[in-house]
């Protein structure tokens, strides 16, 4: 199989879907892999390390989608890019469907086979290709909020951890898993005072053991919510529903409740937000304001430290580029049910349930289709 890899062009994106050691991986399993030119340097990774591992450089996307049966990315396509995808054509990477219509109808159209890191399930129900951007994400949050809380973003100006004599912000985390956990870590680390909510009791369990005192777990209800947006200095969204969008956890009317320059950190707008006033920003214009409460919504939060990020997310991302290379799209699917839960757009089909759900689409079994 020819392995495309391409350089990143949504905006500050710097991580890229494969290493050097990856592409030797690939050739070892018999395989060509064609990089585009510049594809890792924002990594750290330039092109003469991908000649060395053996892969070819080539000078354009456009000819690296021509060639290329498996392309690699860490986010979606862009809409310059739909007109290049061609029927048949694997697209291995982050998709976040049920957050854009126009992304999802854009597949559909090119007939490609759209595997997404985000839906790839473990049988435990653990998302292996998630995890390591939601770890750093979710580490993030907590950095990016303690800095817009600075007066000089227009933030309440708090110190998230205090100093002796003065109490520390009140960090309010919405969701209990991966990206909430590590952003709770990071907040009481710091020294903030921490409230981590989650529907889960035995979620919430687990989270009272292991957690810092600083850290107090709550159930996620309206009622809890509410009365934390009173007092709390930082907000981070972080609920997730795999593959679906994001529940709205805080409303319009929600924000009257906080105070004026308080800040909400939306992780979750990669799945349509958590936040009903979020909408997507970029790392060059990160920040926006409603009702005095500064929204930090940045749709690729790990790109800003791509080093760290396309390290782990090629450590979980690469075993199964292989497998699905070795196999092909067909067999890999049919065989491997974590692959399968991946699958999200086949031939002009939507094989997934939440994307079908989120735009009231039709979803077809993937069997169905490749049986």
């Amino acid at each position: 199989m020819i392995v495309g890899l391409l350089r990143e062009i949504k905006p500050s994106e710097n991580r890229v879907a494969l290493l050097p050691v990856g592409v030797e991986t690939l050739i070892a399993h018999g395989h060509r892999v064609v990089v585009e030119t510049n594809a890792g340097v924002g990594s750290g990774f330039d092109d003469e390390m991908y000649k060395e591992a053996g892969a070819e450089i080539i000078s354009s996307a456009k000819e690296v989608y021509e060639i290329s049966d498996m392309i690699m990315k860490v986010k979606e396509p862009l809409p310059q890019e739909y007109g290049l995808i061609r029927e048949g054509q694997i697209l291995f990477t982050y998709f976040h469907f049920a957050a854009s219509e126009e992304l999802t109808n854009a597949m559909i159209k090119s007939n490609c086979i759209a595997i997404t890191y985000e839906t790839v399930e473990q049988e435990n129900g653990h998302l292996p290709l998630l995890t390591p951007m939601s770890e750093v994400a979710g580490r993030m949050a907590a950095q990016e909020g303690a800095k817009y809380l600075e007066k000089t973003y227009g933030g309440y100006g708090v110190l998230l951890g205090g100093v002796p004599g003065v109490e520390p912000a009140t960090v309010v985390v919405l969701g209990g898993g991966v990206v909430g956990t590590n952003a709770a870590k990071m907040a009481a680390g710091l020294g903030a005072k921490v409230y981590i909510l989650d529907i889960s009791l035995e979620r919430l369990r687990y989270l009272n053991d292991v957690m810092p005192k600083n850290v107090i777990s709550m159930m996620s209800n309206s009622h809890n919510v509410r009365e934390l947006l009173k007092t709390a200095d930082l907000v981070v969204g972080s609920v997730l529903i795999p593959g679906a969008k994001a529940p709205k956890m805080i409303t319009k009317d929600m924000l009257k409740l906080m105070k004026k320059g308080a800040v909400i950190v939306d992780v979750a707008i990669d799945q349509g937000g958590s936040v009903a006033t979020s909408h997507p920003t970029t790392h060059q214009d990160p920040i926006f304001e409603v009702d005095g409460v500064i929204h930090y919504c940045v749709a690729n939060m790990p790109g800003a430290v791509p080093r760290t990020s396309t390290i782990a997310l090629t450590n979980a991302t690469l075993p199964y580029a292989v497998e699905i290379a070795d196999k092909g799209y067909k067999t890999a699917i049919l065989e491997n049910e974590e692959i399968k839960k991946g699958a999200n757009v086949v031939l002009g089909k939507i094989t997934y349930a939440g994307v079908a759900e989120a735009f009231n689409m039709e979803l077809t079994p993937v069997e169905d289709i490749l049986s």
